[in-house]
């Protein structure tokens, strides 16, 4: 079955185009001239589309304000959602961004952009969904952890370290997506070398996955590891995450920075801070965060 998408817009010549795009890419598209119609149209049927393409500035119900009220209503809360924005206005996109928007596109958007953006969304949306899944059938008893250590390579060892971190939480469902976020950020980033401009054009060109397993195999990144550390208190739970590699600015990628709204990464810390965690705190050159979730 083809991707869904929900198009909702109340410009003629935008409606026109981008579904235009989207139908040569092979999704299913439907379309609300206005958030009020959209709303109408999910409520019923929430599991019926798989993305929104939502403008920001409409009659009636606007997009801000539509997406308030699915990340309100626990059927719709998880549907990943692009914001469409005919101008750049940091203070709109910062808005959106922090409302629970997975993207911002600027409109018309290019149809080799809107398939990137909509196949990563997809794609980080499934794995999400199945880290929470996961977690949830195996928590056990890592709530009972005090303190743990663990040492990894890779990015598939990094979501079995993220799966146990988050077990040990008391809140895993808040707290995966982050650990998650921070542990692959340390292979990629950290270990691996690969820097921001360079991650946009390889997952442009669709060569992300291939250039990491290239860089886990060839010198010097081969022998790079992580070290987790993860200690308990009667208030606190503290992790650790330090990487080999030679670090970075961290300070500008710990807020919803207008001016990379419009790239396809690049906010998953700024995200976990808000989202995931109740301190996070990069140490040194930037290889090395501590974030810290409350016990109690």
């Amino acid at each position: 079955m083809s991707c869904r998408v929900l198009l909702v817009d109340d410009d003629d010549f935008i409606q026109m185009t981008t579904e235009a795009s989207l139908k040569q890419l092979g999704y299913a598209v439907e379309i609300a001239e206005d958030g009020q119609v959209a709303w109408e149209k999910m409520t019923p049927y929430p599991e019926k589309y798989d993305l929104i393409l939502l403008d920001k500035k409409m009659p009636r119900l606007d997009g801000i304000s539509l997406l308030q009220q699915m990340k309100a209503d626990t059927r719709l809360n998880e549907l990943p959602v692009v914001m469409l924005a005919g101008e750049s206005n940091p203070e709109d996109v910062s808005e959106g961004l922090a409302a629970g928007a997975y993207y911002y596109l600027a409109k018309p958007a290019e149809q080799n952009v809107l398939r990137v953006v909509i196949e990563n969304a997809l794609a980080d949306s499934r794995k999400r969904r199945e880290l929470q899944e996961t977690i949830i059938q195996h928590q056990g008893g890592l709530p009972l952890i005090t303190h743990a250590e663990f040492t990894f390579r890779t990015l598939s060892e990094a979501r079995d370290v993220a799966l146990i971190l988050a077990g040990a939480s008391t809140n895993p469902i808040r707290t995966i997506n982050g650990y998650s976020e921070l542990l692959v950020n340390a292979v990629e980033h950290g270990n691996l070398g690969i820097g921001y401009e360079e991650k946009g054009q390889l997952l442009a060109e669709d060569r992300w996955a291939g250039e990491i397993e290239r860089r886990l195999q060839t010198a010097p990144y081969s022998a790079r590891t992580v070290k987790v550390n993860l200690a308990r208190t009667a208030k606190d739970l503290t992790v650790t995450i330090a990487d080999e590699g030679e670090g970075f600015d961290w300070h500008d990628f710990m807020e919803i920075k207008a001016k990379r709204a419009f790239d396809i990464h690049g906010r998953g810390i700024a995200m976990s801070k808000i989202m995931s965690f109740d301190h996070i705190e990069y140490l040194g050159k930037g290889n090395t965060v501590v974030v810290v979730t409350r016990v109690t």
